[in-house]
């Protein structure tokens, strides 16, 4: 069996619409499969619609989250109520097409445990385009996953990976897909083309991508602080060098160097300025890690269901 996941956030009848398309296509092919939803905290009717859903379909579970924790920790919630032998997110605003759903199907039949769907091309509109792009490229050249080209949003895991997440990975500042990548199982990646372009306003806010881009890159790589070791160590090296260049000039040189004289101030103020910068930049970059820290110590749930119908 296959829990589907579907990611509601102020959708409305558009869960209905996503149930009954879903279900003539797995019915078709004769999977069996469960249909969760999980509503990401809206204060709209979208959850008792998803309710009102359930108490007619057997196979249809329905919950609702505390606040609205953005799509990522909404399928780590899927993914802790879930039944099925295989899991995949599906989004509600049928962007991708749900025959690939079929095609991964038979990938995890042949013995593939993580199969990642990718899109081939993306038409979001130059600046959402942009800061994608960059996303991706940012996080493969300077972290220790590595994201298919153009990067994606969903998966299709085997219940053992499910598992593990269940009951190993703590899901807070960090996002679904990162986990997957770094588990290993040789991720099979599964191209795809985008069904359609709808012409509707993302709810994928800058905030929250500025988010996404500050939990996947913190929590998956190291190289920051490491930065800030070589920076280090390159201006000891070169702090060293002025020392004895000045001390030189201070016991054996001329006051007048080059023509010019050197009366210590501009020099002063340039470095104090610069190291000044650099320090308070570096404990910028140290102070991310240790919030992390500091909040995955705590032991807070990364989300709270509220609400929901947890079935037989």
């Amino acid at each position: 069996m296959i829990s589907i996941i579907c990611l509601s956030y102020f959708s409305g009848e558009r869960i209905s619409v996503v149930f009954h398309n879903l279900s003539k296509l797995l019915i078709e092919h004769d999977i069996p499969f469960e249909f969760i939803v999980i509503d990401d905290g809206s204060t709209d009717n979208s959850f008792e619609l998803a309710e009102k859903l359930a108490s007619e379909n057997p196979n249809v579970r329905a919950f609702q989250l505390s606040k609205n924790y953005t799509s990522h920790y909404g399928t780590f919630a899927g993914l802790s109520v879930c039944k099925g032998d295989c899991a995949m997110g599906v989004p509600d605003d049928e962007q991708q097409p749900y025959e690939i759903i079929i095609d991964l199907y038979k990938l995890w039949m042949a013995g593939h445990k993580v199969i990642i769907p990718y899109r081939l091309t993306r038409n979001d509109g130059f600046f959402n385009n942009l800061f994608a792009n960059s996303y991706y490229k940012i996080i493969n050249a300077l972290s220790e996953v590595k994201f298919p080209p153009g990067g994606a949003d969903s998966m299709f895991i085997d219940r053992e990976v499910i598992d593990i997440i269940n009951n190993r990975i703590h899901p807070i500042n960090t996002s679904l897909m990162t986990e997957i990548l770094r588990l290993g199982f040789s991720p099979f990646y599964y191209p795809f083309e985008r069904a359609k372009s709808l012409n509707t306003k993302s709810r994928w806010t800058l905030k929250k991508k500025i988010r996404l881009f500050k939990d996947t890159f913190f929590s998956c790589s190291t190289w920051p602080i490491k930065m800030i070791t070589r920076l280090g160590l390159v201006f000891a090296v070169v702090a060293f060098g002025l020392i004895v260049f000045y001390g030189y000039l201070a016991i054996f040189g001329n006051p007048h160097f080059w023509g010019e004289r050197l009366p210590g101030w501009t020099s002063t103020v340039i470095i104090l300025s610069f190291f000044s910068g650099l320090i308070l930049f570096s404990l910028g970059i140290i102070a991310e890690y240790i919030w992390r820290i500091y909040e995955e110590v705590k032991n807070r749930p990364g989300y709270i269901i509220k609400k929901g119908n947890p079935g037989n």
